[in-house]
């Protein structure tokens, strides 16, 4: 787990019954106008993050990506693996293909999918990790 860095707020920060002040001045109280700040998320890069987690919002598709972190795997593998049709297999894996999350190779008549890349496994792992973790 990752230590918070010092002064960050986080829940165990504070009680539930605790009124919590940042004590900045904000637009609607001082009157100025205040500039968003560097690391604020631009709203065209927010509906591109959005319409991405979209793609990971199908069961078929995350099953598809559970698979492929742990190894290369054909269209019949998958299929046979899920439970479902080599089409409906087909189907998902363009569109992990098309939003760069599966890459494949093709040797001889066989087409082997597999995640695009690191990033794609860690971002897999970490969500997994997450969800894994109990809540106090």
């Amino acid at each position: 787990m990752l230590d918070n860095p010092p002064n960050q707020v986080t829940t165990d920060n504070f009680k539930d019954e605790e009124e919590i002040c940042c004590q900045l001045p904000h637009q609607a109280h001082s009157g100025e106008k205040i500039l968003p700040q560097p690391q604020t998320l631009a709203v065209e890069k927010a509906q591109k993050i959005s319409e991405f987690l979209g793609v990971l919002a199908d069961t078929n598709r995350l099953r598809i990506l559970a698979l492929l972190a742990t190894q290369e795997m054909c269209v019949g593998d998958i299929a046979t693996a899920l439970k479902m049709n080599e089409s409906a297999v087909s189907h998902q894996l363009r569109t992990l293909r098309a939003n760069r999350l599966a890459s494949y190779r093709k040797q001889g008549r066989h087409v082997f999918y597999r995640l695009q890349d690191e990033h794609v496994l860690k971002f897999y792992q970490a969500l997994v990790e997450h969800l894994d973790e109990t809540t106090p």
